[in-house]
Parts: structure tokens; sequence; C-alpha cells
């Protein structure tokens, strides 16, 4: 025995393929197979390609979907209240302003302040001046403006607080009030006056005036109309007008307390208060000296 030691012989080598050209008949068949290929992908896409398609599909739907949540939001109406308006007629309330001041010159020699021309001509001044500075609509925000009219109303409400307290004294000290006819005349002069000098109070300081209104500078508003309460109930462009806080000044000197309009903020609060107690006592003085002459 030989003392090399013999070793299995491994694997043979795979001998290399030999490299022959494909026939003709070899590409045609592979010419044949990707035709029928692309006529599948033509028929499963049907023309398209899906990634295009799906694309075009989303596209589609989105822009479809903002169009109709741009009409919802065409349909939704925002309160004139609440948005920026022309501003109210300055009309009403320099027609109410004047009555006030015809309301003036019909008291007593006794109940007015200083003289009985005095201050119906200042009112009447400034009265003209805020008309010529600004007639129509009351939507220019101006600080000279908004302290004249808020000189005139505190001319109306301190000539007409000197008449009240006059009169409730005079009462009290049975110094009037001997005939039934002329106090009756003179206390209700004195409380429309009262009434519509707090109804000016009430249109000059809710929600900032007329025009921060007409500009919707705030949108937390100082009394709650019914309007606001129920915007359904009313008309798409309601908004508070002079018309509207001289009903709510009526109410609450004939209530003695609020009716269908809400104080929000605690000056609308006080002020209410203020104006409920002027007018009680206006009231009870007057009507019980008159019943007392009458019997």
């Amino acid at each position: 025995m030989s003392t090399e030691e013999s070793t299995p012989p491994g694997p043979a080598a795979p001998e290399p393929a030999p490299t022959t050209a494909p026939d003709a008949a070899h590409l045609a068949q592979l010419n044949s197979v990707r035709a029928e290929l692309s006529r599948l992908e033509e028929i499963i896409c049907a023309g398209h390609h899906p990634i295009s398609s799906v694309t075009s599909t989303v596209t589609h739907s989105l822009s479809h979907s903002a169009e109709r949540v741009h009409d919802a939001a065409r349909q939704v109406h925002v309160p004139a209240w609440l948005r920026a308006t022309r501003g109210e007629s300055r009309w009403p309330v320099a027609g109410i302003v004047v009555v006030a001041i015809a309301l003036q010159l019909a008291l007593p020699d006794r109940l007015t302040l200083l003289s009985r021309w005095l201050m119906p001509s200042l009112e009447a001044a400034l009265l003209l001046a805020l008309i010529a500075a600004n007639p129509t609509r009351l939507d220019r925000e101006s600080a000279v403006l908004r302290a004249g009219s808020l000189t005139l109303t505190s001319l109306i409400s301190l000539t007409n607080a000197w008449a009240a307290v006059v009169l409730a004294t005079d009462l009290v000290a049975g110094r009037a009030g001997d005939e039934a006819g002329p106090l009756l005349s003179t206390g209700a002069a004195v409380w429309l006056t009262n009434i519509i000098s707090f109804a000016l109070w009430y249109w000059q300081f809710d929600r900032g005036g007329p025009a921060a209104r007409a500009h919707a500078r705030r949108r937390i508003p100082d009394f709650a109309f019914v309007q606001m309460q129920s915007p359904d109930l009313a008309h798409p462009d309601w908004e508070p007008g002079f018309v509207d806080y001289l009903y709510l000044s009526f109410t609450n000197a004939t209530a003695f307390s609020p009716t269908d309009v809400m104080p929000l903020s605690r000056w609308a609060k006080l002020t209410m208060l203020v104006q409920s107690l002027v007018s009680l006592i206006t009231v009870a003085l007057v009507i019980a000296r008159a019943v007392n002459v009458l019997k």
C-alpha cells in the first residue's frame, strides 16, 4: 500500500454551456409574448396609466367637495349686528332730541336750570353741529363727534334730572301740585324726557356706540335683544337701532324691570336700575299728589 493517502476526487466542475445565438424562431416567440403582455395591460388599464387614473379621480373628488363646502359657506348668513354695515340713520335720533328740547321748553320756570332758554339753546346748537359734521349715516368714527354726542346727552339728562329733583322736592314739601292738570302735564314731560335721555345713554354705549357697531368693533353685546337670541325669527339684515333702545327705555320706565331685552354688562344693569328708580319716584309722587288734589 502506498504511504500517500489518496484523496477522494471532488465533483467535476460543470462544463460551460456552449454559447449559441438564439435562432429566429426563439426571437419570434419572445416578441409574441411581449406583444400579448402589452395587449393585456391595455385591456386592464383601459388605455390609462393606473396611477394617473387614481390621481385624477381623487383630484376631481376633492375639487367637488371643496365646491360643496364653498356653496354651504355662502349659504351661512352672518347677522348684521355681527358684521360691518353702512350705519344707522341720523334722523330718528335727531328727531327725538328735538322732542326732548320741546318738552324742556314746556316745563314751568321753577323747574328750569338757570334759565328757560339756556340749556335748550345749547342742546339745539350741539345737535345742529353734529348734523352738519355727519348728516346721514352714523358710521364715522371720530373722537370729536363722539364727545359732542355724549355732551348733548349729558345736557339733556342734567336738565331733566334738575327738573325731576325740584318737582319731587316741591311735592314732598307741599309747594306744588295745587291743580291736577298742570301737575300731570309737568310730570308727564319729566317722565317722557327721562325715557328719551336714558334711551340715548343705552344707544350711546351699547357695544361702543353707533359708529363702533357699524364697524362691528365688538362682538359681545351689552343688551341681548330677542332678534339676537332667535335669529331665525328676525330679518337677515336686522341690527339694533335707536328705536330699539327707545323701546327698551320705555318698557323699563313703565315696568320698572327688564322685559324682553336683557342687560348683560354691569353698566347696563346699573343704568337700568337708576332709570327705574327715577321713574318710580316721579310717577308715584305725581300720581299720589294728583289723586289727592282731585279728591
